[in-house]
Order: structure tokens, then sequence, then C-alpha cells
């Protein structure tokens, strides 16, 4: 399927309803697990996904990953809105506490969170999940929006499932630096 996913268009940067949001992302997932099925490489897989993910979150600005680079930085993966930070220390920010605790962290305003980083002054509030390759986390999805409170809980439940679904014991993850 080279068309992306088939939901019903909705302006970026448009709140729906926790209720529709979560309908779509059921509408959604079988889809972007039948465009991704068999997908080793985790480059494609994240680009990939980045693609998708953007499509049915209307409320988010930035789609994409950091990849952990080595046992202290995360560095920008694919991703789909304005530009990303390009390095992340893993003591900073809302990603870095990700990738450092591997819990994911839903903050629905970023400037309430100690040691935010601002790669887009726009982003209100945040969603970050870790990528995890066996017990270790080599990437984390960071799900940005210019509104606040723009994720819930439920979709972070969602999301970690597909994530770990997605990037299961079979992917060829690169050595770290």
């Amino acid at each position: 399927m080279s068309e992306g996913i088939l939901l019903e268009r909705v302006e970026r940067g448009t709140l729906l309803a926790e209720e529709a949001r979560l309908a779509r992302f059921a509408q959604a997932q079988p889809q972007i697990l039948s465009i991704l099925e068999g997908e080793r490489d985790p480059i494609t897989l994240q680009a990939t996904l980045a693609c998708l993910l953007f499509e049915l979150f209307a409320q988010a600005s930035f789609v994409g990953f950091y990849r952990r680079v080595s046992a202290t930085t995360l560095a920008v993966g694919p991703y789909q809105g304005p530009m990303g930070c390009l390095r992340i220390d893993l003591a900073r920010g809302v990603c870095g506490a990700c990738a450092t605790t591997g819990k994911t962290l839903l903050v629905p305003d970023v400037h309430a969170f100690p040691g935010h980083i601002s790669c887009d002054a726009g982003a209100r509030s945040e969603l970050v999940l870790p990528v995890f390759a066996g017990r270790e986390v080599r990437a984390v999805l960071d799900l940005d929006s210019r509104l606040l409170g723009a994720f819930s809980s439920a979709e972070a439940a969602l999301l970690e499932r597909l994530l770990a679904t997605l990037f299961n014991d079979t992917i060829g993850w690169p050595a770290l630096l």
C-alpha cells in the first residue's frame, strides 16, 4: 500500500474528542500493521511509522523518532513536522527522561516539565514513548502538539502496544557508538 492509511482527512492542528481519536486509531492500526508487516530495518520502520502516525494524529505538530546513538546521546531520526533538535543529551528534556527511565511520558504542558528542551517554540504538549530492543531503549517516539493536553493516556497505551509489536526481537538494530 503506497497511499498511506485510509482515514477521513482532519485538518492539522485539530484536537478531536478523545473518543474520536481512539476510533481513528482503531481504524488505522490494522492498516499500519499490514503496511509494515515483515519489515525488520529499524530506519525503514521509523520513517514509515512517523509518516503514518503524522496522518493519524491531526493534533500533532511533530511525530518522529530520536535514536540512541551512544550511552549518553539521542540523535534525530525519521520524523514529520518542523525541524527537530539534532542531538539530545539523555540528561535533558522529555525525550532524554523517557530514554533514561524507559517509561512513557505524557506531558500535558511542556512548560511545566523541568528541563524541557524547546526544539519547537510552539510546542505545548508532548507524548514520548520508549522503543526497546530487549530491555534496552534504542529510540524514543516523540509526538508534539501546539495544543495543551493534546494526547491521552489511552493513546499512549495504544502506541506502547503498537511499538512493542513492530519493534520486536527480530529488528536489526545497529551497534551503539
